[in-house]
């Protein structure tokens, strides 16, 4: 996108919590800047821009699109408004950087991804901690099998929080919920270790005040690769992951972002008790902004995104199932 020396100009549709940290992210990575912020208000895209030193403050989104001095869009709504904010901004010639969930369903994911191939121009759903340099050596020890076989992936992503009134993930109508928002996370480091989809699953769910709270669910992928899947708001904060294989396990406490102050880290456990301890540097937000920004071909996040999606999409029809059946229903085939 970017050639040498030149700068990508981001325009930031949103003006959310999330927007604060990547706006930073963004404004320090090389050949990177954010020239523009929109929100439906001037008042408050005033306050961002001026928060954050951002050249321009936007009321409505349509009139960021259509600004000379924007490149590429970083889009930070409510997941309902992803499809449609994604779209326009590939129909007005701006590449795409989508907060995740890519949006809420598989065939709006369909439509993001024809309508930036149509349009020539880059997507990249923002799933950070893909690109984190860890990440890497993630893919590496499991292409080399240095744990055995694979048998079980466990995995795990919560917070506690008493949710203020007016907030998005408590709506069903912006695409509320701990699936869409954590469920995310632990659908993605399944695909990613297991390399597919599933063949088959079955959730459960427990819902208060209109959305899922806390969600489980149970998978199996081929050559009898099973998961174990959590997300939640009602628990403690939790981002942890265990892959175990027949010669060792790999462990990470924090995958989805390194916590506060302390090195991204992860263990392997070996079958005699023998334990691993590796720490990585790097921040992920920064090298996931430079590889949209880059040449790259982005087509392995662009199917990890999708099958993201289409586990979503399972989970949900197996949960809703389970909610109207009075007794547990069969694995839903995927």
């Amino acid at each position: 996108m970017s050639g040498e020396g030149s700068i990508t100009r981001f325009g930031v549709i949103g003006t959310g919590r999330i927007t604060r940290r990547l706006v930073a992210d963004i404004q320090s990575t090389d050949g990177a800047e954010v020239s523009a912020i929109a929100s439906r208000t001037s008042q408050r895209a005033q306050w961002y821009a001026d928060q954050y030193g951002i050249a321009a403050a936007v009321e409505g989104y349509e009139s960021l699109l259509v600004r000379d001095d924007v490149d590429a869009v970083y889009i930070a709504l409510p997941p309902s408004m992803h499809a449609e904010w994604a779209i326009a901004a590939a129909q007005a010639g701006k590449h795409v950087l989508c907060e995740k969930p890519l949006t809420v369903a598989t065939s709006q994911s369909l439509a993001v991804h024809a309508a930036c191939k149509a349009n020539s121009v880059r997507l990249l759903d923002a799933t950070a901690w893909l690109h984190h340099e860890r990440t890497d050596a993630f893919r590496g020890w499991l292409q080399e099998g240095r744990f055995g076989k694979l048998g079980h992936i466990t995995a795990a992503v919560s917070f506690f929080h008493p949710f203020q009134s007016g907030e998005h993930r408590l709506d069903p109508e912006l695409g509320g919920g701990c699936l869409l928002d954590l469920g995310w996370y632990v659908c993605s480091l399944a695909r990613f270790v297991a390399g597919s989809l599933p063949n088959r699953m079955v959730a459960g769910r427990i819902v208060r005040q209109g959305v899922a709270q806390r969600i489980t669910a149970m998978l199996w992928f081929d050559d009898d690769v099973t998961a174990t899947l959590s997300c939640g708001y009602d628990t403690s904060t939790r981002k942890w992951f265990e892959v175990a294989g027949s010669d060792a396990s790999l462990v990470c406490d924090d995958f989805t972002r390194p916590w506060h102050d302390r090195p991204a880290r992860c263990w392997i456990h070996d079958a005699a008790g023998a334990v691993e301890q590796l720490t990585f540097e790097g921040n992920q937000e920064r090298r996931m902004i430079a590889r949209f920004i880059g040449d790259e071909p982005l087509d392995p996040f662009h199917q990890q995104a999708l099958d993201t999606q289409h586990m979503i999409d399972a989970i949900q029809e197996s949960v809703e199932l389970a909610h109207h059946e009075p007794s547990a229903p069969p694995p839903r085939e995927c």
